[in-house]
């Protein structure tokens, strides 16, 4: 498994980084080779510019800004996001990392004059992850629609490979959270990524 983790909390001592850690602690105790996209360490600038704008659809240059996050792109099977849910939806910063990297003939392909709709592009990434935070109770998530969790469960799940395997955990009632149910989360969000992520088969030992 090649696993590419987008990481995107602005406190180091966030519980979110916790639940980073404890992801990560996971997919190495799965044999996972692991690489990290920190988009608040980073400073990764949201706005589409312009310029950007003006070149969406041209191949040939689209990804030049931001190109090293393409690349993540193209090496990962696996993509796993872990964020904290704000207004039910994503992180300014994680919107525009799916708005300026998951461009044309990167993530999808545009129609064409056999094609009236757009294809899967992100035919190689088979796992698909979300490991999150929502100040809102279950209930109330449910009720608005949960734009953030569809975003990337269906939207970016629908440009992956056609049996692409998902996992996801959210903490609901952040704001009123207490030690004991942070702990639990944690434990979940552990068991769902040793079920997603798979151990790593035992070694036969060689007849002597």
């Amino acid at each position: 498994m090649r696993a590419l983790l987008i990481y995107c909390h602005p406190n180091p001592a966030s519980f979110t980084a916790s639940v980073r850690d404890t992801v990560l602690r996971g997919l190495g105790e799965a044999g996972a080779e692991v690489r990290v996209i920190d988009l608040y360490a980073e400073q990764f600038d949201p706005t589409l510019s312009g310029e950007e704008l003006a070149a969406y659809e041209d191949e040939a240059v689209n990804t030049a800004m931001v190109r090293a996050h393409v690349d993540a792109l193209m090496w990962c099977d696996t993509l796993v996001f872990v964020y904290p849910t704000w207004w039910y939806g994503l992180p300014a910063r994680l919107k525009g990392w799916l708005d300026r990297v998951l461009v044309p003939g990167v993530a999808f392909l545009m129609p064409d004059a056999e094609h009236s709709d757009i294809r899967p592009g992100l035919t190689h990434i088979n796992g698909l992850a979300v490991y999150t935070t929502c100040g809102a109770s279950r209930w109330l998530t449910f009720f608005v629609g949960a734009p953030g969790k569809r975003t990337l469960l269906r939207g970016v799940r629908a440009l992956c490979a056609r049996r692409c395997r998902t996992s996801f955990a959210a903490h609901y009632l952040m704001d009123s959270s207490t030690p004991e149910s942070r702990r639990a989360h944690l434990a979940r969000v552990a068991t769902r990524v040793a079920a997603f992520a798979g151990r790593p088969a035992r070694r036969q030992e060689q007849p002597a």
